[in-house]
């Protein structure tokens, strides 16, 4: 399937014909630009890569098995968490880089743009 450049996630699941009856999409953003090349999972745990790690969500929701790995976790898979845009996950990407990892999830108070309000909406999301 083919979207426009400039394109939102909501626009690439309508233009795939949108999510099938029964499928959550509660927790997709989709305000979120999608990009060139991208994969979008709906309704579906991508399966593990090779090594361990999580397979990319790419607008999808946590895996079902449990909440997301702050330390672990892709940018497309922090951006579909609800008040994360590509922008903040970058930062919370950028802040785990620069201090070597999250030890604890209160951690997530200390990247710019994640107040009171975005900690309390994330924090039972979310682990380490």
């Amino acid at each position: 399937m083919r979207a426009a450049t400039g394109s939102r996630l909501a626009d690439a699941v309508q233009a795939a014909g949108g999510a099938l009856p029964g499928v959550d999409v509660a927790l997709l953003n989709p305000a979120r630009k999608v990009t060139d090349g991208e994969l979008i999972v709906v309704g579906v745990t991508p399966p593990p890569m090779p090594g361990g790690a999580a397979g990319p969500a790419a607008g999808g929701p946590p895996p079902a098995a449990g909440p997301l790995n702050l330390n672990t976790a892709t940018l497309a898979q922090l951006d579909a968490l609800p008040g994360v845009g590509p922008v903040l996950a970058q930062r919370i990407l950028t802040h785990r880089e620069q201090h070597g990892g999250f030890k604890a999830v209160g951690d997530l108070r200390q990247v710019d743009g994640i107040g009171d309000a975005r900690y309390e909406q994330l924090k039972d999301l979310v682990t380490v």
